[in-house]
């Protein structure tokens, strides 16, 4: 039965190799049309309905109703975008039903946004970035190939996460849903602890105030204080602070901003930072 599953399986096949490395390229172009109510929809069509045509050939309402249900809402990571592509085009050669490559897609994207951007956005470039960016500050001409070595690697990875996708087929669907949970997780660990860790490196608060403790000795809050006794306590007390009425209170980010931004200026021209 097994064997015959996998002859049906293969009989079924239009797409070749060659259209799933080319689906991998088209990937990027996930956000190409972005809006807030289907948000990467109109992107994650586009770029699969070359091989949507080709799937389903002459049958229009097949395709109709294929291309209304990639319209729905979708959002997930860009780098991770083309596993989750090829899962579907291979549901959708095997003419699997609608409400099941609904329902994966619909169960997947969420996980994947988690996974993707943990490591991807949180991990990698952030750490690549700091190290490069070190590199350029020295006027060392590796900063910015490194960095674009690697940028060019994650973009390249697409091809691999296309043809993974597409090769696993229905297989992925019991082993995604047992572990996407535990991995996200573990990423999203990872990622919140490398920008905890970057919170000391991006985030500087300098207190230039100093009091006299007789005539001709003073001490400095920053330089006597803070740096050798708190190192870094107030970039993290302040990173702390945002977080709280961003969390706990639902303040936006835009007014955060500001905030930071007018209290920056009054606290210079005060002579405090």
């Amino acid at each position: 039965m097994a064997s015959n599953a996998t002859e049906t399986r293969e009989n079924q096949k239009v797409l070749t190799k060659r259209d799933i490395t080319k689906l991998g390229l088209r990937s990027v172009l996930l956000q190409a049309s972005f809006n807030y109510e289907r948000m990467q929809a109109g992107g994650w069509l586009y770029a699969m309905l070359p091989f949507l045509k080709k799937i389903y050939k002459n049958d229009k309402k097949g395709l109709s109703e294929a291309m209304k249900d990639h319209l729905e809402f979708i959002n997930t990571s860009p780098p991770l975008v083309p596993f989750l592509m090829g899962l579907i085009l291979s549901l959708e050669e095997s003419k699997e039903k609608r409400n099941t490559i609904n329902g994966l897609k619909v169960a997947l994207f969420g996980p994947l946004a988690g996974i993707g951007d943990a490591i991807f956005w949180f991990t990698i470039l952030p750490i690549v970035a700091g190290i490069t960016a070190s590199f350029c500050k020295d006027g060392n001409i590796l900063g910015p190939i490194i960095f674009f070595l690697v940028y060019l690697a994650i973009f390249l990875m697409r091809i691999f996460w296309a043809h993974t996708g597409y090769s696993l087929g229905v297989r992925a669907i019991a082993k995604i849903k047992d572990n996407s949970e535990v991995i996200s997780k573990a990423a999203s660990i990872l990622g919140v602890t490398v920008i905890g860790g970057l919170i000391a490196t991006y985030v500087h608060i300098n207190v230039l105030a100093s009091f006299k403790i007789s005539p001709g000795h003073s001490i400095s809050l920053q330089k006597d204080f803070f740096d050798h006794i708190f190192p870094n306590i107030l970039p993290l007390g302040y990173t702390f602070l945002m977080y709280y009425f961003l969390k706990k209170k639902n303040v936006s980010p835009v007014i955060l901003i500001l905030v930071t931004f007018v209290m920056a200026i009054i606290l210079s021209f005060l002579g405090v930072l």
